[in-house]
């Protein structure tokens, strides 16, 4: 058998393989183009089901037959504005808090209380984009009770434009239904399922050695040559696996509401339990355990073969 030759194992578009320190990621809002006024919402994932679907999509080989597809529930509890962020030739040059806040808010988040400025006094010419930053109310999901916040992006041709929506919305609960639609296309930005410390086979897939080899059979054949005498960066060693943000793109939006009859069928999900706010229902898996995070944000780029399918929601099947 000739010598196998291969390219060294584990990408490097993803370094350093360390654990992330927030939950939800940040995201470069300018770069997504949405004809929704939010650019993004707040989710938490509950589990993986079946469902029953209509293939509507042309030219499909299931075309007008009944499929059944695997999809992830994400459980997407109301939003409300925390403050407004205005930039600056790209950096955040001012934060303005909204005047009025839950009372469970303050008990869970640490809120100024003396707010220097007002939204009204705000001069627009004086910024290049505004966005939101939200709070979830998370309390009513039952999962836990202190809400997680993020940054959404929001569209507008112009500033004033955005700040005018921005002002409409003020102290109003901002369901999943009014940013998302059925058939949409969504990207899912979120941490995957940490693993702790793993060994260079499992955390790279580098090829066992022969079981005769003296100094272990899980491990590298060299770490580095003699000169320059160092270990690189792209060595494979063990080290931290999972919790790392990743992005699924383009999954479909099989199913977005509060029907009642599916949140009957959502009940006792394992490591979660019932669905009982909004929910969104995703064709595929979702990276991360159950409970976990996920920001739901408009497709960075839309691809031709997942923009075309076209699905009618049947039922659930557990």
């Amino acid at each position: 058998m000739p010598t196998q030759r291969r390219p060294r194992k584990g990408s490097l578009q993803f370094w350093p393989r360390k654990r992330i320190n927030k939950f939800l990621p940040s995201v470069n809002w300018n770069a997504i183009n949405s004809d929704k006024k939010f650019k993004g919402f707040v989710g938490y994932k509950a589990g993986m089901i079946s469902a029953e679907l209509k293939d509507l999509t042309a030219n499909s080989m299931t075309k007008d037959k009944k499929i059944i597809v695997p999809a992830t529930v994400v459980e997407c509890p109301k939003m409300k504005i925390f403050s407004v962020r205005f930039y600056k030739n790209g950096i955040v040059a001012k934060d303005v808090l909204v005047e009025q806040f839950d009372k469970e808010l303050k008990k869970k988040v640490k809120v100024p209380k003396q707010h220097k400025t007002k939204l009204d006094s705000v001069k627009t010419e004086d910024y290049d984009d505004v966005s939101v930053i939200v709070y979830t109310i998370v309390k009513k999901t039952g999962i836990k009770k202190k809400p997680d916040m993020a940054e959404i992006g929001v569209s507008g041709n112009s500033v004033g434009d955005k700040l005018n929506f921005i002002k409409e919305n003020l102290n109003k609960e901002i369901s999943v239904t009014d940013v998302f639609k059925f058939n949409d296309l969504v990207d899912l930005r979120g941490l995957t399922k940490g693993k702790g410390l793993q060994g260079p086979v499992k955390r790279f897939g580098i090829t066992l050695k022969f079981h005769k080899s003296e100094k272990g059979v899980r491990r590298p054949g060299s770490l580095a040559p003699w000169h320059p005498a160092r270990v690189t960066f792209r060595t494979p060693m063990a080290g931290q696996l999972g919790k790392f943000t990743r992005v699924h793109y383009n999954s479909k939006i099989i199913a977005v509401g509060n029907s009642e009859e599916i949140k009957n069928k959502l009940k006792s999900i394992k490591n979660y339990g019932d669905v009982k706010t909004d929910y969104v229902i995703l064709s595929g898996s979702v990276q991360g355990v159950p409970k976990r995070q996920i920001l739901l944000t408009a497709p960075l780029r839309k691809s031709k073969m997942s923009a075309k399918k076209n699905y009618e929601f049947l039922e659930v099947l557990r």
